[in-house]
Protein backbone atom coordinates (compact mmCIF):
# COMPACT_ATOMS: atom_id res chain seq x y z
CA UNK A 1 0.00 0.00 0.00
CA UNK A 2 0.96 3.34 -0.93
CA UNK A 3 0.07 6.81 0.29
CA UNK A 4 0.09 9.87 -2.39
CA UNK A 5 -0.67 13.85 -1.38
CA UNK A 6 -3.54 15.25 -2.58
CA UNK A 7 -1.42 17.74 -4.15
CA UNK A 8 0.58 15.75 -6.39
CA UNK A 9 3.93 17.32 -5.59
CA UNK A 10 5.22 14.84 -2.72
CA UNK A 11 6.53 11.35 -2.89
CA UNK A 12 4.78 8.40 -2.38
CA UNK A 13 5.39 6.92 0.80
CA UNK A 14 4.58 3.45 2.76
CA UNK A 15 2.72 2.86 5.93
CA UNK A 16 5.27 3.63 8.10
CA UNK A 17 6.94 6.44 6.31
CA UNK A 18 3.16 7.69 6.03
CA UNK A 19 2.69 7.68 9.80
CA UNK A 20 5.61 9.65 10.85
CA UNK A 21 5.28 12.37 8.48
CA UNK A 22 1.81 13.72 8.14
CA UNK A 23 1.55 16.56 6.05
CA UNK A 24 2.99 16.49 2.82
CA UNK A 25 5.76 18.23 2.19
CA UNK A 26 3.90 19.92 -1.00
CA UNK A 27 1.28 20.71 1.71
CA UNK A 28 -1.31 18.28 0.79
CA UNK A 29 -2.57 15.71 2.86
CA UNK A 30 -2.11 11.95 2.43
CA UNK A 31 -4.51 9.68 1.23
CA UNK A 32 -4.18 5.65 -0.03
CA UNK A 33 -3.30 5.32 -3.51
CA UNK A 34 -6.14 2.80 -3.86
CA UNK A 35 -8.89 1.79 -1.50
CA UNK A 36 -9.14 -2.35 -0.27
CA UNK A 37 -12.82 -2.90 -1.42
CA UNK A 38 -14.84 -6.34 -0.10
CA UNK A 39 -18.18 -7.98 -1.72
CA UNK A 40 -21.14 -7.78 0.72
CA UNK A 41 -20.60 -11.62 0.89
CA UNK A 42 -16.72 -10.96 2.66
CA UNK A 43 -18.35 -8.15 4.63
CA UNK A 44 -21.25 -10.58 6.10
CA UNK A 45 -18.37 -12.95 6.84
CA UNK A 46 -17.36 -10.88 9.70
CA UNK A 47 -21.02 -10.80 11.44
CA UNK A 48 -19.20 -12.47 14.60
CA UNK A 49 -16.10 -10.99 14.67
CA UNK A 50 -15.08 -9.12 17.80
CA UNK A 51 -14.34 -4.96 17.68
CA UNK A 52 -10.68 -6.02 17.68
CA UNK A 53 -11.04 -8.82 15.37
CA UNK A 54 -12.83 -6.32 12.48
CA UNK A 55 -10.51 -3.62 13.33
CA UNK A 56 -7.42 -6.00 12.53
CA UNK A 57 -9.34 -7.36 9.09
CA UNK A 58 -10.00 -3.44 8.50
CA UNK A 59 -6.85 -1.52 9.15
CA UNK A 60 -4.15 -4.68 8.08
CA UNK A 61 -4.44 -3.98 4.24
CA UNK A 62 -3.25 -0.27 4.82
CA UNK A 63 -0.56 -1.20 7.20
CA UNK A 64 0.58 -4.44 4.64
CA UNK A 65 4.27 -4.73 4.37
CA UNK A 66 5.14 -2.00 7.35
CA UNK A 67 4.15 -3.85 11.03
CA UNK A 68 4.06 -7.76 11.08
CA UNK A 69 0.37 -9.37 11.26
CA UNK A 70 1.05 -11.03 14.70
CA UNK A 71 2.66 -7.51 16.03
CA UNK A 72 -0.19 -5.58 14.52
CA UNK A 73 -2.61 -7.60 16.34
CA UNK A 74 -1.06 -7.10 19.60
CA UNK A 75 -1.38 -3.45 18.91
CA UNK A 76 -5.08 -2.98 18.25
CA UNK A 77 -5.67 -5.96 20.58
CA UNK A 78 -4.00 -3.19 23.57
CA UNK A 79 -5.65 -0.41 21.90
CA UNK A 80 -9.19 -0.74 23.29
CA UNK A 81 -8.08 -3.16 26.80
CA UNK A 82 -8.61 0.23 28.20
CA UNK A 83 -12.29 0.71 27.03
CA UNK A 84 -14.79 0.34 29.75
CA UNK A 85 -17.70 -1.26 28.40
CA UNK A 86 -16.92 -5.16 26.77
CA UNK A 87 -18.68 -4.26 22.81
CA UNK A 88 -16.26 -1.17 22.44
CA UNK A 89 -18.41 0.71 20.36
CA UNK A 90 -22.24 0.21 21.48
CA UNK A 91 -24.95 0.84 20.01
CA UNK A 92 -28.24 2.26 22.13
CA UNK A 93 -31.51 3.18 20.76
CA UNK A 94 -33.62 6.20 20.54
CA UNK A 95 -36.60 5.50 18.81
CA UNK A 96 -38.04 3.70 15.46
CA UNK A 97 -35.04 2.34 13.67
CA UNK A 98 -33.03 5.40 15.16
CA UNK A 99 -29.60 5.07 17.44
CA UNK A 100 -26.80 6.37 18.57
CA UNK A 101 -23.09 4.85 18.51
CA UNK A 102 -21.19 5.76 21.96
CA UNK A 103 -17.81 6.51 20.62
CA UNK A 104 -16.99 8.04 24.52
CA UNK A 105 -16.14 4.32 26.30
CA UNK A 106 -12.41 5.05 26.03
CA UNK A 107 -10.03 6.67 28.44
CA UNK A 108 -10.79 10.04 27.70
CA UNK A 109 -14.43 9.64 27.28
CA UNK A 110 -14.20 11.24 23.15
CA UNK A 111 -14.30 9.20 19.92
CA UNK A 112 -10.58 10.58 20.04
CA UNK A 113 -9.70 7.61 21.61
CA UNK A 114 -10.48 5.32 19.26
CA UNK A 115 -7.42 6.38 17.01
CA UNK A 116 -4.91 8.22 19.68
CA UNK A 117 -4.61 5.14 21.58
CA UNK A 118 -4.29 3.44 18.63
CA UNK A 119 -1.76 5.78 17.08
CA UNK A 120 0.70 5.78 20.23
CA UNK A 121 0.84 2.53 20.36
CA UNK A 122 1.93 2.25 16.31
CA UNK A 123 4.28 5.25 17.17
CA UNK A 124 5.53 3.49 19.86
CA UNK A 125 6.27 0.62 17.47
CA UNK A 126 7.87 1.90 14.84
CA UNK A 127 10.15 4.63 16.80
CA UNK A 128 12.03 1.65 19.33
CA UNK A 129 12.27 0.06 16.37
CA UNK A 130 14.30 2.44 13.72
CA UNK A 131 15.83 3.85 17.37
CA UNK A 132 14.36 7.03 16.22
CA UNK A 133 13.14 10.00 18.72
CA UNK A 134 10.55 12.82 17.24
CA UNK A 135 8.27 15.95 18.66
CA UNK A 136 4.80 15.54 19.04
CA UNK A 137 2.93 18.73 18.34
CA UNK A 138 -1.14 18.86 18.27
CA UNK A 139 -4.12 21.58 18.33
CA UNK A 140 -6.86 20.76 19.63
CA UNK A 141 -10.60 22.27 20.35
CA UNK A 142 -11.03 20.29 23.04
CA UNK A 143 -10.59 16.11 23.14
CA UNK A 144 -7.76 15.56 20.59
CA UNK A 145 -5.07 16.89 23.39
CA UNK A 146 -5.77 14.69 25.98
CA UNK A 147 -6.46 11.69 24.04
CA UNK A 148 -2.87 12.06 22.31
CA UNK A 149 -1.71 12.73 25.84
CA UNK A 150 -2.90 9.49 27.14
CA UNK A 151 -2.09 7.93 24.35
CA UNK A 152 1.43 8.57 23.71
CA UNK A 153 2.26 9.53 27.60
CA UNK A 154 3.97 6.09 28.21
CA UNK A 155 6.25 6.75 24.70
CA UNK A 156 9.73 7.08 25.56
CA UNK A 157 10.54 8.25 22.43
CA UNK A 158 8.66 11.24 22.47
CA UNK A 159 7.96 14.59 23.18
CA UNK A 160 4.46 16.27 23.22
CA UNK A 161 3.30 19.74 22.68
CA UNK A 162 -0.61 20.24 22.15
CA UNK A 163 -1.51 23.92 21.39
CA UNK A 164 -5.51 24.25 23.15
CA UNK A 165 -7.00 28.11 22.83
CA UNK A 166 -6.76 29.41 26.27
CA UNK A 167 -10.45 29.27 27.87
CA UNK A 168 -11.51 28.16 24.47
CA UNK A 169 -12.33 25.19 25.78
CA UNK A 170 -14.67 23.10 28.62
CA UNK A 171 -12.87 22.82 32.20
CA UNK A 172 -13.52 18.90 32.25
CA UNK A 173 -11.48 18.79 28.60
CA UNK A 174 -8.69 20.89 29.70
CA UNK A 175 -8.07 19.11 32.87
CA UNK A 176 -7.64 15.62 30.88
CA UNK A 177 -4.85 17.33 28.96
CA UNK A 178 -3.12 19.28 32.10
CA UNK A 179 -3.32 16.89 35.17
CA UNK A 180 -1.07 14.14 32.85
CA UNK A 181 2.17 15.09 34.23
CA UNK A 182 5.48 13.56 32.82
CA UNK A 183 9.20 15.72 31.65
CA UNK A 184 8.09 14.87 28.09
CA UNK A 185 4.21 16.16 28.44
CA UNK A 186 3.74 20.14 27.32
CA UNK A 187 0.20 21.80 27.26
CA UNK A 188 0.15 25.30 25.93
CA UNK A 189 -2.59 27.49 26.17
CA UNK A 190 -2.78 29.89 23.44
CA UNK A 191 -4.46 33.23 23.25
CA UNK A 192 -6.19 33.07 20.59
CA UNK A 193 -8.71 30.34 18.94
CA UNK A 194 -8.51 27.09 17.42
CA UNK A 195 -8.04 28.29 14.09
CA UNK A 196 -5.13 30.23 15.26
CA UNK A 197 -3.31 27.04 17.42
CA UNK A 198 -4.00 24.74 14.15
CA UNK A 199 -2.17 27.68 11.55
CA UNK A 200 0.95 27.91 13.96
CA UNK A 201 1.38 23.62 13.80
CA UNK A 202 0.67 23.56 10.24
CA UNK A 203 3.27 26.32 9.56
CA UNK A 204 5.61 24.68 11.86
CA UNK A 205 5.48 21.38 9.66
CA UNK A 206 6.08 23.74 7.11
CA UNK A 207 8.98 24.56 8.03
CA UNK A 208 10.32 22.39 10.66
CA UNK A 209 14.18 23.98 11.06
CA UNK A 210 13.60 25.11 14.47
CA UNK A 211 13.79 21.82 15.51
CA UNK A 212 17.14 20.11 16.59
CA UNK A 213 18.47 18.13 14.32
CA UNK A 214 17.64 14.60 14.90
CA UNK A 215 14.22 15.37 15.74
CA UNK A 216 10.78 15.64 13.20
CA UNK A 217 7.42 16.66 14.14
CA UNK A 218 4.96 14.20 13.90
CA UNK A 219 1.05 14.81 13.48
CA UNK A 220 -1.60 13.66 15.66
CA UNK A 221 -4.21 15.69 14.67
CA UNK A 222 -6.66 14.00 11.84
CA UNK A 223 -4.16 15.15 9.14
CA UNK A 224 -2.41 11.77 10.38
CA UNK A 225 -3.91 9.17 8.13
CA UNK A 226 -3.56 6.23 10.82
CA UNK A 227 -6.44 8.23 12.87
CA UNK A 228 -8.49 8.17 9.43
CA UNK A 229 -7.76 4.26 8.83
CA UNK A 230 -8.93 3.82 12.94
CA UNK A 231 -12.18 5.68 12.64
CA UNK A 232 -13.42 3.27 9.36
CA UNK A 233 -13.92 0.51 11.51
CA UNK A 234 -16.79 1.44 13.40
CA UNK A 235 -18.94 2.15 10.33
CA UNK A 236 -18.48 -1.47 9.91
CA UNK A 237 -19.48 -2.58 13.12
CA UNK A 238 -22.38 -0.37 13.16
CA UNK A 239 -23.85 -1.85 9.83
CA UNK A 240 -22.79 -5.57 10.46
CA UNK A 241 -24.52 -4.97 14.46
CA UNK A 242 -27.95 -3.90 12.67
CA UNK A 243 -28.08 -6.20 9.79
CA UNK A 244 -25.57 -5.31 7.66
CA UNK A 245 -24.32 -5.54 4.66
CA UNK A 246 -27.78 -7.18 3.88
CA UNK A 247 -29.25 -3.78 4.43
CA UNK A 248 -28.22 -0.52 3.91
CA UNK A 249 -28.00 2.07 6.81
CA UNK A 250 -26.83 5.54 7.45
CA UNK A 251 -25.32 7.65 9.69
CA UNK A 252 -25.11 11.67 10.81
CA UNK A 253 -21.84 12.66 11.90
CA UNK A 254 -21.11 15.33 14.11
CA UNK A 255 -18.06 17.05 12.12
CA UNK A 256 -15.76 20.28 12.29
CA UNK A 257 -12.55 18.80 10.69
CA UNK A 258 -14.04 16.47 8.36
CA UNK A 259 -11.78 13.73 9.40
CA UNK A 260 -14.86 11.97 11.65
CA UNK A 261 -17.31 11.50 8.50
CA UNK A 262 -14.83 11.05 6.06
CA UNK A 263 -13.72 7.55 7.41
CA UNK A 264 -17.78 6.96 6.60
CA UNK A 265 -17.05 8.05 3.44
CA UNK A 266 -14.18 5.65 2.93
CA UNK A 267 -16.03 2.79 4.45
CA UNK A 268 -18.58 3.10 1.74
CA UNK A 269 -16.08 3.62 -1.32
CA UNK A 270 -14.85 -0.11 0.25
CA UNK A 271 -18.53 -1.60 -0.21
CA UNK A 272 -20.00 -1.06 2.52
CA UNK A 273 -23.37 -0.41 2.18
CA UNK A 274 -24.42 3.13 3.50
CA UNK A 275 -27.52 5.11 2.40
CA UNK A 276 -26.96 8.83 3.88
CA UNK A 277 -23.90 10.65 5.22
CA UNK A 278 -24.78 13.34 7.04
CA UNK A 279 -22.55 15.88 7.67
CA UNK A 280 -24.19 17.98 11.29
CA UNK A 281 -22.27 21.26 12.28
CA UNK A 282 -22.90 23.74 14.55
CA UNK A 283 -23.15 27.83 14.26
CA UNK A 284 -19.34 26.82 12.12
CA UNK A 285 -20.98 25.53 9.55
CA UNK A 286 -18.24 26.20 6.49
CA UNK A 287 -19.12 22.27 5.25
CA UNK A 288 -22.90 22.69 5.64
CA UNK A 289 -22.64 25.65 3.63
CA UNK A 290 -20.53 24.50 0.87
CA UNK A 291 -22.53 20.94 0.42
CA UNK A 292 -26.02 23.08 0.39
CA UNK A 293 -24.89 26.09 -2.20
CA UNK A 294 -21.42 25.73 -3.10
CA UNK A 295 -19.38 28.71 -1.24
CA UNK A 296 -16.47 27.58 0.09
CA UNK A 297 -15.90 30.65 2.48
CA UNK A 298 -14.23 31.57 5.94
CA UNK A 299 -16.98 33.06 8.56
CA UNK A 300 -15.57 34.55 11.72
CA UNK A 301 -15.08 31.55 14.49
CA UNK A 302 -18.23 31.66 16.77
CA UNK A 303 -18.12 30.18 20.68
CA UNK A 304 -20.36 27.99 20.84
CA UNK A 305 -21.93 25.02 23.26
CA UNK A 306 -20.20 22.61 20.92
CA UNK A 307 -16.57 23.62 20.79
CA UNK A 308 -14.84 20.36 19.76
CA UNK A 309 -16.80 21.32 16.32
CA UNK A 310 -15.65 25.54 16.63
CA UNK A 311 -13.74 25.63 13.67
CA UNK A 312 -13.37 27.64 10.80
CA UNK A 313 -11.74 25.58 8.49
CA UNK A 314 -12.18 21.83 8.20
CA UNK A 315 -8.35 20.63 7.47
CA UNK A 316 -10.12 16.98 6.02
CA UNK A 317 -12.20 18.46 3.12
CA UNK A 318 -9.49 18.39 1.39
CA UNK A 319 -8.99 14.77 1.56
CA UNK A 320 -12.73 14.56 -0.68
CA UNK A 321 -11.85 17.32 -2.78
CA UNK A 322 -8.91 15.35 -3.99
CA UNK A 323 -11.61 12.49 -5.33
CA UNK A 324 -14.56 15.05 -6.22
CA UNK A 325 -11.36 16.45 -8.88
CA UNK A 326 -10.64 13.21 -10.25
CA UNK A 327 -7.73 12.93 -8.23
CA UNK A 328 -5.97 16.03 -9.39
CA UNK A 329 -3.35 17.34 -7.53
CA UNK A 330 -2.58 20.33 -9.70
CA UNK A 331 -6.15 20.84 -9.39
CA UNK A 332 -6.20 20.49 -5.94
CA UNK A 333 -3.06 23.00 -5.34
CA UNK A 334 -5.02 26.07 -7.13
CA UNK A 335 -8.10 25.59 -5.44
CA UNK A 336 -6.43 25.93 -2.14
CA UNK A 337 -4.39 28.59 -2.74
CA UNK A 338 -7.62 30.21 -3.99
CA UNK A 339 -9.05 29.64 -0.94
CA UNK A 340 -6.59 30.78 1.13
CA UNK A 341 -6.46 34.51 -0.77
CA UNK A 342 -10.75 34.45 -0.11
CA UNK A 343 -13.84 32.43 -1.07
CA UNK A 344 -14.21 29.91 -3.76
CA UNK A 345 -16.65 27.92 -5.97
CA UNK A 346 -16.04 24.28 -6.78
CA UNK A 347 -16.10 23.35 -10.51
CA UNK A 348 -19.58 22.09 -11.16
CA UNK A 349 -18.92 18.44 -11.69
CA UNK A 350 -17.07 18.16 -8.07
CA UNK A 351 -19.89 19.85 -6.40
CA UNK A 352 -22.67 17.49 -7.85
CA UNK A 353 -20.47 14.74 -6.44
CA UNK A 354 -20.20 16.39 -2.72
CA UNK A 355 -24.02 16.85 -3.05
CA UNK A 356 -24.43 12.98 -4.32
CA UNK A 357 -22.55 12.30 -1.24
CA UNK A 358 -23.51 13.90 1.32
CA UNK A 359 -26.58 15.57 3.16
CA UNK A 360 -25.88 18.52 5.55
CA UNK A 361 -27.24 20.57 8.55
CA UNK A 362 -26.40 23.20 10.74
CA UNK A 363 -27.93 23.35 14.28
CA UNK A 364 -27.42 26.25 16.81
CA UNK A 365 -26.93 26.61 20.06
CA UNK A 366 -30.64 26.91 21.33
CA UNK A 367 -31.27 23.98 18.91
CA UNK A 368 -28.75 22.07 20.47
CA UNK A 369 -29.98 22.41 23.86
CA UNK A 370 -33.59 21.88 23.10
CA UNK A 371 -32.64 18.25 21.73
CA UNK A 372 -30.56 17.34 24.41
CA UNK A 373 -34.11 17.89 26.68
CA UNK A 374 -36.22 16.43 23.79
CA UNK A 375 -34.17 13.30 24.14
CA UNK A 376 -34.03 12.98 27.85
CA UNK A 377 -37.73 13.42 27.63
CA UNK A 378 -38.70 10.71 25.14
CA UNK A 379 -35.72 8.05 26.07
CA UNK A 380 -34.38 9.18 28.94
CA UNK A 381 -30.89 9.03 27.10
CA UNK A 382 -28.69 12.34 27.96
CA UNK A 383 -26.32 13.01 24.79
CA UNK A 384 -23.55 15.60 24.78
CA UNK A 385 -24.11 19.08 23.13
CA UNK A 386 -21.64 17.45 19.56
CA UNK A 387 -23.77 14.50 19.73
CA UNK A 388 -27.33 16.17 19.97
CA UNK A 389 -26.00 18.16 17.12
CA UNK A 390 -25.91 15.05 15.32
CA UNK A 391 -29.33 13.59 16.40
CA UNK A 392 -30.60 16.69 15.29
CA UNK A 393 -29.30 16.93 12.09
CA UNK A 394 -30.69 13.12 11.31
CA UNK A 395 -34.26 13.92 12.13
CA UNK A 396 -33.84 17.05 9.72
CA UNK A 397 -32.25 15.55 6.66
CA UNK A 398 -33.41 11.27 7.15
CA UNK A 399 -34.82 10.37 4.27
CA UNK A 400 -36.93 7.36 5.32
CA UNK A 401 -37.31 5.35 8.21
CA UNK A 402 -37.54 2.23 7.27
CA UNK A 403 -33.30 2.65 7.03
CA UNK A 404 -31.56 2.43 10.58
CA UNK A 405 -30.17 6.30 11.51
CA UNK A 406 -26.65 5.72 13.75
CA UNK A 407 -25.70 9.72 15.11
CA UNK A 408 -22.41 8.82 16.23
CA UNK A 409 -22.13 10.06 20.30
CA UNK A 410 -18.90 11.77 19.67
CA UNK A 411 -18.15 12.71 23.37
CA UNK A 412 -19.96 11.78 27.44
CA UNK A 413 -21.87 14.81 28.41
CA UNK A 414 -20.35 15.02 31.66
CA UNK A 415 -17.49 16.46 29.59
CA UNK A 416 -20.21 19.71 28.79
CA UNK A 417 -22.17 20.39 32.10
CA UNK A 418 -22.81 23.57 31.24
CA UNK A 419 -25.28 22.98 27.89
CA UNK A 420 -26.46 19.66 30.01
CA UNK A 421 -27.77 22.43 32.44
CA UNK A 422 -29.18 24.41 30.12
CA UNK A 423 -31.60 21.90 29.26
CA UNK A 424 -32.77 21.27 32.28
CA UNK A 425 -31.14 18.42 33.59
CA UNK A 426 -31.77 18.05 37.07
CA UNK A 427 -28.36 17.44 38.52
CA UNK A 428 -24.92 17.03 37.43
CA UNK A 429 -23.25 14.06 35.49
CA UNK A 430 -20.86 12.46 37.48
CA UNK A 431 -17.50 11.58 35.82
CA UNK A 432 -16.98 7.98 35.34
CA UNK A 433 -15.10 6.23 38.00
CA UNK A 434 -11.79 6.43 36.87
CA UNK A 435 -11.93 10.15 36.31
CA UNK A 436 -13.62 10.86 39.50
CA UNK A 437 -10.75 12.91 41.32
CA UNK A 438 -10.10 14.57 38.15
CA UNK A 439 -10.65 18.27 39.70
CA UNK A 440 -8.34 17.36 42.62
CA UNK A 441 -5.62 16.57 40.57
CA UNK A 442 -2.51 19.22 40.05
CA UNK A 443 -2.50 21.03 36.53
CA UNK A 444 -0.01 22.08 34.85
CA UNK A 445 0.11 24.47 31.68
CA UNK A 446 2.05 26.91 30.17
CA UNK A 447 -0.11 30.24 28.52
CA UNK A 448 1.71 31.87 25.56
CA UNK A 449 0.53 34.60 23.22
CA UNK A 450 -0.41 34.05 19.54
CA UNK A 451 2.98 34.05 18.33
CA UNK A 452 4.69 31.28 16.45
CA UNK A 453 8.46 32.48 17.48
CA UNK A 454 7.64 32.15 20.96
CA UNK A 455 5.68 29.05 20.61
CA UNK A 456 8.59 27.56 19.08
CA UNK A 457 11.24 28.67 21.43
CA UNK A 458 9.84 27.50 24.14
CA UNK A 459 9.24 23.92 22.16
CA UNK A 460 12.79 23.99 21.79
CA UNK A 461 13.67 24.93 25.31
CA UNK A 462 11.64 21.84 26.73
CA UNK A 463 12.79 18.70 24.44
CA UNK A 464 14.57 16.37 26.14
CA UNK A 465 17.97 14.67 24.67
Amino acid sequence: MKYISTRGQAPALNFEEVLLTGLAPDGGLYVPQTLPTYSREEIASWANLSYTELAFKIIQPFVAESIPAADLKKIIDDTYVDFRHPAIAPLVQLGHNEWVMELHQGPTLAFKDFALQMLGRLLDYVLERNQRKVVIMGATSGDTGSAAIQGCKRCKNIDIFILHPHGRVSEVQRRQMTTVLGEKIHNIAIEGNFDDCQAMVKASFGAQQFLPQDRQLVAVNSINWARIMAQIVYYFYASLALGGPHRAVSFSVPTGNFGDIYAGYLAKQMGLPIEQLVIATNANDILHRLVSSNLYSKHPLQHTLSPSMDIVISSNFERLLFDCYDRDGTAINTLMSDFNKGDVKLKETAFEKARALFDSYAVDDAATVATISDVWESAEYLLDPHSAIGVKAARECRRNTTTPMITLATAHPAKFPDAVKQAGYPKEVPLPHHMADLFQREERYTVLPHDIAKVQQFMVANIKA
